[in-house]
């Protein structure tokens, strides 16, 4: 496959993207999908309130439209797109809950846990098809070799889409900070799946880098729209596959080391505050902590962009040896 073929998907992704937008977000204006601010956040965020979110169905119909016209020819773009839309359900039904119930925790853990789960059995199938029957194995970086996991990789799998969809999602708190750090990270992931001659893959990175920075033409301080659950659940389930049909499903730890560090960070805190009665940051998710020691948001979200980069190419670098 020519290279030429990611800069073609990736432009068509933003053009619908960027359509999408002037559609989209009057409607989920009109239909008063307005995001609600938590109490416990930064108070300067109050004025957030009513800004329309669930925007992130216009990234996974970008992504979806695009991928349908250049890579819908194989078991890894179905089971891309499963993971991708599949979350972004799950995460809409949260959002609606939300806003339109009025139920401020949208769904409960051992709902969301339910569809997760069904969600991760339905892409082990496909996978195991696409694997032939064969043993499932785990490559461990940097030690050349493969461990082999057997019927046990389903629960790796959940782990994986679990870990990851949390992970991303708590990294959507700053205008642009999620857009911005995924469409790094899925540009560096698409390069190292073009690497591998996963093509259909990298056509699928290539198609949400466009949609990703599509979204943040709207998404960008001050944002006229937030992707909501809707979008992080999709953008997480999206990268932990992309992980595990690149086979570096350990590596993903490096690509994504900023979506790590904000769930530690939430770790860390709740550990200590109930452990020894005191926070190790003023606020988590550790973006929380930088805008609280009086960084402005731009500045948070332009760090968090160049952590992502280090990382990211950082593990292009040190995985493709």
């Amino acid at each position: 496959m020519d290279a030429q073929a990611l800069w073609i998907t990736s432009l068509v992704a933003f053009v619908i993207g960027a359509l999408l937008g002037p559609v989209c977000i009057p409607v989920l204006r009109r239909l008063r999908f307005g995001q609600s601010i938590r109490d416990e956040g930064p108070q300067h965020h109050k004025k957030k309130a009513g800004t329309p979110t669930m925007g992130g169905v216009m990234i996974i119909l970008a992504v979806g439209l695009t991928t349908a016209k250049f890579a819908l020819t194989s078991v890894e773009t179905a089971i891309l797109l499963l993971a991708t839309v599949g979350f972004g359900l799950i995460g809409f039904a949260d959002d609606f809950i939300k806003v339109v119930k009025k139920r401020n925790l949208g769904l409960t853990a051992k709902q969301k846990l339910f569809w997760q789960a069904v969600v991760t059995a339905l892409l082990f199938g496909l996978l195991w098809w696409h694997n032939g029957g064969r043993p499932f194995t785990v490559d461990v970086p940097f030690f050349h070799f493969a461990v082999s996991l057997g019927g046990a990789y389903l629960l790796f799998l959940f782990l994986v889409l679990l870990g990851t969809t949390n992970a991303v999602n708590l990294t959507d708190g700053l205008d642009g900070l999620l857009s911005g750090t995924a469409a790094i990270v899925f540009t560096a992931y698409g390069i190292f799946a073009y690497w591998r001659t996963e093509y259909d893959v990298a056509l699928f990175c290539a198609a949400m880098v466009g949609a990703l920075l599509a979204f943040l033409l709207y998404n960008r301080h001050p944002a006229k729209v937030f992707m909501g659950d809707t979008g992080s659940l999709a953008i997480g389930g999206a990268l932990a596959m992309v992980a595990v049909l690149t086979h570096s499903e350990l590596g993903l730890i490096l690509f994504g080391l900023v979506y790590v560090c904000e769930a530690l960070s939430v770790i860390i805190q709740v550990v200590s505050f109930q452990a020894f009665g005191r926070r190790v940051f003023r606020m988590s998710p550790l973006h929380h902590h930088f805008e609280l020691g009086g960084w402005s948001e731009w500045e948070v979200v332009w760090l968090f962009w160049m952590a992502a980069f280090l990382s990211a190419f950082g593990a292009l670098i040190l995985l493709s040896r």
